[in-house]
């Protein structure tokens, strides 16, 4: 009686799936048997007919724990692989660096940082300066594009200066954009009120735009759908913050995501391993 009650309890304990899917994991066997059920089987017949007898309770509970453990182990490792390929896949759907966009460094350089920032957001801040070492540093191999992408929690600050730095460049041209670029992450505190919006205008004036021309182009609001568009395309592209950092290999299209403000040799590395690509 009291073997058939500790058979109960195995079979009791062995109906839940994950149990039977962890023990078949920790036993180490790759079982063909098509349904939970007969897994459920073959795990009972084994303790059963185990050399020397049935396993004890202890020993049987000890497999199935051990189990346990390998299967959430093994689970851990493939989520973390599956993570690290998503954001590049999602990557590959980034629009190729073109003449809309904002571009500092080598027209012709191999490898090209496309980055969606926010004015507002403190990170890009700080990896502002990252990405122009970056640049600064690659001999002509790596350019950079900037592209927008204000977070709403930073607005209407963060979309107003994305469209100030358009109309920056629609007036000076691309060496403008930059210097508008460059001068408010100099001057912003970030978190969405770092920089008034009524102090957008005095600054195109102080780098040399025509005040009132720039006024006008920020009243219009002519660039705000280019910023919500830039915007969506960087969320395709698998941007949910900021700085969304993709490296886009001009020659074979290949793709790293490296989003944030990752240190300056990560990018490096990155960019090393692209330009080694075959075209």
């Amino acid at each position: 009686m009291e073997r058939n009650d500790s058979n109960r309890v195995a079979i009791a304990i062995l109906i839940s799936a994950v149990l039977v899917a962890a023990a078949v994991v920790y036993l180490g066997r790759q079982m063909t048997l098509g349904s939970d059920d007969e897994r459920v089987a073959a795990l009972i017949v084994e303790r059963l007919e185990a050399p020397g007898g049935a396993l004890s309770d202890e020993a049987f509970n000890a497999r199935v724990e051990q189990g346990i453990r390998a299967f959430a182990d093994k689970q851990r490792e493939s989520r973390s692989q599956a993570q690290e390929r998503q954001p590049n896949e999602l990557a590959k759907s980034v629009p190729p660096p073109s003449q809309d966009d904002h571009l500092y460094g080598d027209l012709d350089a191999a490898v090209t940082l496309i980055e969606y920032s926010d004015f507002e957001c403190p990170f890009c801040k700080r990896f502002h300066g990252t990405a122009k070492q970056l640049v600064d540093a690659s001999n002509g191999q790596v350019n950079w594009v900037y592209r927008h992408f204000p977070l709403g929690f930073h607005n209407p600050g963060a979309q107003k200066q994305a469209e100030a730095a358009e109309c920056a460049a629609e007036l000076g041209g691309n060496e403008v954009f930059w210097t508008f670029t460059d001068t408010l992450y100099a001057r912003t505190r970030s978190n969405g009120k770092g920089f008034p919006i009524e102090n957008l205008t005095p600054l195109a004036a102080e780098i040399g735009l025509d005040q009132a021309r720039f006024q006008e182009c920020l009243d219009s609001e002519r660039f705000a759908d280019k910023v919500r568009q830039q915007m969506a395309a960087g969320a395709r592209a698998g941007v949910s913050g900021t700085p969304g950092n993709i490296l886009y290999h001009k020659s074979s299209g290949r793709v790293i995501a490296i989003h944030g403000a990752q240190p300056l040799e990560r990018f490096q590395q990155a960019a090393q391993a692209l330009s080694n690509t075959a075209p």
